[in-house]
């Protein structure tokens, strides 16, 4: 997975978060299908012996997580060095002051991983080990298992206020078009990797993902192959979640 990208080399689409836990701070990654980006650093005011200090480093950090969990990247993976605790505390820190993280349909799911994940360096060495590949299937495929319970539910749902939409043209009807009071309000907008790779609208979709992150409606890319992927692709590859208010 390489680190840098390069003139015409395309980074992807979003799939983890990986958070660097380090004695004095935190360093943020965001994993794309083909690059890692850095994407925050968080300082530890303090030591890992004071509380307060330690209380407040992972409340930023959790601060930190937000955007990328708002634009629908639910994966994470915590790398800290050997013979630590840091990744171990900060999901206490979670469940005790975060639970909506862990529990519920929109939880995160968390991974442990064994190494530093600070530098570029670092990261490029952590990325190549098959235990971080194997971290990053289980921990996208328990993920895409979520993504697949949320989708049957509303499939399934008898809400009438609830709209489901299965195509790109009305889905950038709807997510592009003028945000009036009695239009559906879009929540979530998932599609598969295929979808996206055999198209030929590869701009026009990326525009519409873009426009709909800044609208603040969920986005996620599925492996085609994952359960969440399959059902997708029986559905045309691209759904579309919205509701009346």
């Amino acid at each position: 997975m390489p680190l840098k990208q390069k003139r015409g080399y395309k980074r992807g689409y979003p799939v983890a978060i990986l958070a660097g836990l380090e004695d004095d701070r935190a360093v943020l990654w965001k994993v794309f299908s083909n690059v890692v980006k850095p994407e925050k650093t968080i300082s530890l005011d303090g030591t890992r012996n004071d509380s307060k200090a330690v209380y407040n480093f992972h409340e930023s950090i959790v601060n930190a997580l937000r955007p990328t969990l708002k634009e629908g990247v639910r994966s994470i993976i915590l790398a800290s060095p050997a013979r630590t605790n840091h990744a171990q505390r900060f999901i206490d820190h979670i469940r005790e002051h975060h639970a909506w993280l862990v529990q519920g349909p929109n939880k995160a799911v968390f991974s442990e991983a064994n190494g530093s994940a600070s530098t570029l360096a670092e990261v490029a060495t952590l990325t190549k080990t098959l235990m971080f590949r194997q971290l990053i299937c289980e921990t996208t495929s328990e993920e895409a298992e979520d993504l697949m319970n949320i989708l049957e539910k509303r499939l399934n749902t008898s809400d009438k206020n609830a709209v489901v939409l299965y195509s790109l043209e009305e889905t950038e009807d709807l997510i592009l078009g003028s945000q009036k009071p009695n239009r559906p309000k879009p929540e979530r907008l998932m599609l598969t990797d295929r979808y996206l790779s055999n198209s030929r609208e590869k701009n026009r979709i990326h525009r519409l993902m873009q426009i709909a992150t800044n609208r603040d409606v969920k986005t996620r890319i599925v492996d085609a192959e994952s359960p969440a992927g399959q059902r997708l692709t029986q559905l045309g590859g691209i759904v579309c979640f919205a509701k009346l208010e």
